[in-house]
């Protein structure tokens, strides 16, 4: 486990986002798997499926009952599921009705964490992202979380440097000319682009633009504030469940919620506002000589899996 001096570890909790479909790999999971199982739920590499590696790089940093698990109703139908699922406790795993994108996605599992802890510095992680250099990345997040209690008004991003004008990725622009340093090593925010044509993301690139990995670290009562000022609408939506979360009515109140619930991009619809109107509260911590990926399609799975293969024999060579 991860070094965390100087951080009160009754404080850091994590929040592992495993309520997607992944329908863009659904064909090559069939072809792999021979079952409809979401990507997150596969072991595309080793032993682990994609969501047993994102515990196990958590787990790093923080301990495993302050980890909530987001997943949605219907992948509990897979056997695979509820095995994965079956060593986390109980109260620790939310279960969405249904997908509703990235925002009903944090911030249904943010609210059960608020009753618990509304003190807490959160660390968000996606749970389909390939990540190489674990120990290396587990450290940028504590650093991540360091900064946050350093200044809990502002939210930490983690963002790769990019090696290619990937279009499918969202980008976020460092600004290049500060008067003073950042503690930490982060820096302030200048753009977001979202997934961006070639031409534009290669400029980006040249910018110095970086891959933004949707890994946040933040504090709880900051992030739920900035999201009432940048969409009052969907906070109260959640607030309202406070009084329900803990009673018979939860799953009710849940449900009832996501019958009228559009889908929402944490991205496009909070991170991009909260940017534009409080630029302040948002920084980014560039993370280099780390092989990640977001595995959204399977040429990019192969692509890794190629690397490594190629990585490998150059090692056997060297040998």
């Amino acid at each position: 486990m991860v070094d965390i001096t100087g951080l009160d570890r009754s404080l850091l909790w994590g929040l592992v986002l495993a309520g997607g479909d992944g329908k863009r790999l659904q064909s090559y999971v069939q072809q792999l798997k021979g079952e409809q199982l979401p990507k997150q739920f596969v072991n595309f590499i080793g032993q682990r499926s994609m969501l047993e590696h994102t515990f196990h790089r958590a787990e790093k940093l923080i301990p495993s009952e302050q980890i909530l698990t987001i997943v949605s109703k219907q992948h509990l139908e897979h056997v695979e599921v509820r095995r994965q699922l079956s060593s986390r406790p109980v109260e620790a795993v939310v279960v969405q009705p249904m997908n509703k994108d990235t925002g009903p996605g944090i911030l249904l599992p943010l609210m059960f964490l608020y009753k618990r802890n509304p003190e807490a510095i959160v660390a968000v992680f996606p749970s389909d992202h390939f990540i190489l250099e674990e120990e290396r990345f587990i450290d940028h997040v504590h650093r991540a979380a360091q900064a946050v209690r350093h200044n809990p008004m502002r939210m930490i991003l983690l963002a790769i440097e990019a090696y290619e004008p990937e279009t499918e990725y969202g980008y976020v622009v460092p600004k290049q000319e500060q008067r003073r340093l950042c503690h930490f090593g982060t820096k302030s925010v200048s753009a977001f682009i979202e997934k961006p044509k070639r031409d534009l993301a290669l400029q980006v690139m040249m910018a110095g633009g970086l891959w933004n990995t949707m890994t946040m670290v933040f504090k709880l009562d900051t992030l739920l504030d900035l999201v009432r000022k940048v969409h009052p609408a969907i906070y109260l939506k959640f607030c309202r469940l406070l009084e329900a979360i803990g009673t018979t009515g939860e799953r009710r109140s849940i449900e009832d919620l996501y019958e009228v619930l559009e889908p929402l991009n944490f991205s496009k619809a909070i991170m991009e506002r909260i940017a534009e109107r409080y630029p302040e509260s948002v920084s980014v911590l560039p993370v280099s000589r780390v092989l990640w990926s977001d595995w959204g399609s399977q040429e990019r799975v192969l692509q890794v899996l190629r690397k490594l293969e190629e990585q490998r024999a150059d090692e056997a060579q060297t040998n």
